[in-house]
């Protein structure tokens, strides 16, 4: 099972620390209208403070200036940071896809013999040679042979497809694995055209869309900002009028105390966080308004449970038909499973061995009085003459 990406990853650290402050931008800040009245009040403070710096008798005052504006400057950063930091996955996520795809390599057919590059050197109508255990460098067509393809890691389906030549099962898709024999594909999509760069661009979220609540929360806190400075604004007339006048600083700060600064601040990072928990169990979410729709379903439908199952399917038990003893069936079975080297025909040999101790027998230590018949995506069964014995496994039309 592949590791889960933790959000303390000190990568995923770094890269928010940075976006921290990349969000500074007050285009950028303007999404959020509470955190940018906060980062308005610390620019101003700021300035405020260097010119104050300036002026005889500010240095009495100068610690407690420094302290609230370094404060809000920090309410601003850890902001952006929780609303990095809820990214993160997704871009580590994007990130592993991104590298499975540049460190794949093809074999590129070039006047008939085969050229180990890239696979991000690849172009459409470029001819690749993909052999058993290979990885499918790229989306496209078969246009020679015939192999038996693993595309559980696309579409979640755990038996294994075959894939030839012609007729609707020719298309193959990157980052798929053929399980036995080889096949010749045709590349038919240009680096960032594949399926793999649209899953990576799902996974960084580039598109995504406020809810309908979150829009509702928006404009309830930008109008609470607005009272609220209102409010603020008011008490400076009438502390002058008590002679007891204000600075910018105190008022400002009262300000940030009394918007809804902590919502505000992790709003953001609510939706994102939905979709990293996604991500998490491998779902892609389009968008936070998919994530916030999805908790008002009770029931789920799926077409098919291949869907929804792991793609490595193992043997857990043997059945034998009535007067067939158990034992003699998981060894008949182990047998003619050496020569198969699916997922399948490795599982039912480590069986054998673990629930009746069968030692696990290699081929070539029967070469000798034993004639193997290979798995193949044309026989769809392997077997092994032994002793006089013929035994076979596999589909039951193909036996």
């Amino acid at each position: 099972m592949k590791k889960a990406i933790s959000i303390w990853d000190p990568n995923i650290i770094g890269r928010a620390i940075g976006d921290s402050f990349k969000k500074l931008n007050p285009f950028t800040m303007l999404k959020n209208p509470v955190m940018f009245v906060v980062e308005v009040g610390a620019a101003f403070l700021t300035v405020r403070m260097a010119v104050n710096l300036a002026m005889p008798g500010a240095a009495s005052d100068l610690a407690f200036e420094l302290q609230i504006t370094l404060w809000l400057w920090f309410t601003v950063l850890f902001a952006n940071f929780a609303e990095s930091i809820a990214e993160g996955r997704g871009k580590a996520q994007a990130d592993t896809l991104r590298r499975s795809r540049t460190e794949t390599h093809a074999k590129l057919l070039r006047n008939g013999k085969p050229q180990v590059v890239s696979a991000t050197e690849l172009r459409i109508d470029d001819i690749v040679l993909v052999e058993a255990g290979d990885f499918i460098p790229g989306d496209g067509e078969v246009i020679e042979g015939v192999a038996s393809v693993d595309e559980s890691a696309i579409t979640g389906e755990s038996a294994p497809v075959i894939r030839e030549a012609g007729g609707d099962r020719s298309a193959v898709t990157g980052g798929t694995r053929v399980l036995s024999d080889w096949v010749k594909v045709r590349i038919t999509a240009n680096p960032g055209e594949t399926f793999i760069d649209r899953m990576i661009a799902l996974v960084e979220g580039a598109a995504r869309q406020r809810t309908p609540n979150e829009i509702a929360l928006n404009i309830l806190l930008a109008g609470l900002t607005i009272v609220f400075l209102l409010a603020v604004v008011t008490l400076q007339p009438f502390a002058i009028y008590s002679n007891a006048p204000q600075t910018l600083f105190v008022l400002i700060s009262l300000l940030v105390c009394l918007i809804p600064t902590s919502i505000g601040a992790l709003l953001s990072a609510i939706g994102i966080a939905g979709m990293d928990r996604l991500v998490q169990h491998n779902v892609l979410a389009m968008s936070g308004r998919a994530v916030e729709a999805a908790g008002d379903v009770n029931t789920l439908l799926l077409d098919k449970t291949g869907t929804i199952t792991l793609g490595n399917r193992q043997a857990t038990e043997f059945i034998p038909l009535t007067g067939i003893d158990e034992h003699h069936l998981a060894d008949a079975a182990q047998l003619s499973s050496l020569a198969d080297e699916t997922p399948e025909g490795r599982s039912i040999v480590v069986l054998a061995k673990e629930r009746y101790g069968m030692r696990g027998r290699e081929i070539h230590e029967l070469a000798t009085k034993a004639a193997f018949v290979p798995f193949t995506a044309q026989t769809r069964m392997s077997g092994v003459n032994l002793d006089g014995r013929e035994i076979r496994k596999g589909a039951v039309d193909a036996i």
